[in-house]
């Protein structure tokens, strides 16, 4: 086998992108300190054409040198805005018809293997809120989203980086509504 060339790959421009039909999925961070975790979290949003990353509360915003190292130019590409708080972009997502769920660990959670956009609510667009580093969702954001959405994991360690995490969601997304005929 031999690797493609970055021309090979037919990318689309950031002009194409942002008239490209979108996942319709928002990502929202919710306190994320890292740079390079928000900027991971821009590349993946640009790989799967989500619709809008929503940077709360201190989760740092472009330009800056550390989300441009792992965002690549995505930041260029990916509609993001900042909201005050978490809270808030919840509030004003589920007002304009998102079902928004915070990825999280807590009681009553829906395992995301479990859990299918299509058949949950077909019509509606989609939210996740991913947390903080250390301290996750904040509860309040927990308690005002429509559910939670939980990885299974199997080790040691009861959390993933947020980057990693919010990676594997947006994937399974990606996968169920874009593969599916959506």
């Amino acid at each position: 086998m031999r690797k493609l060339k970055t021309i090979e790959m037919n990318r689309l421009s950031v002009d194409e992108f942002r008239e490209a039909e979108k996942l319709p999925l928002v990502v929202v961070l919710d306190d994320v300190r890292s740079m390079y975790n928000v900027g991971s979290v821009l590349r993946t949003s640009d790989a799967f054409r989500v619709e809008e990353v929503v940077l709360c509360g201190i989760t740092g915003r472009p330009p800056h040198p550390e989300i441009h190292k792992t965002a690549l130019g995505a930041e260029d590409s990916v509609n993001w805005r900042h909201c005050p708080s978490a809270l808030e972009a919840v509030r004003d997502l589920q007002s304009r018809g998102y079902f928004v769920y915070a990825v999280e660990q807590a009681e009553g959670s829906t395992k995301l293997h479990e859990f299918s956009p299509l058949t949950s609510h077909p019509s509606k667009a989609y939210a996740i809120v991913l947390g903080n580093e250390v301290k996750g969702v904040h509860q309040e954001v927990v308690d005002a989203c429509d559910g939670c959405l939980e990885i299974k994991q199997f080790g040691t360690k009861h959390s993933m980086n947020v980057a990693v995490t919010a990676g594997i969601v947006i994937w399974e997304f990606a996968r169920r509504m874009m593969y599916n005929g959506c």
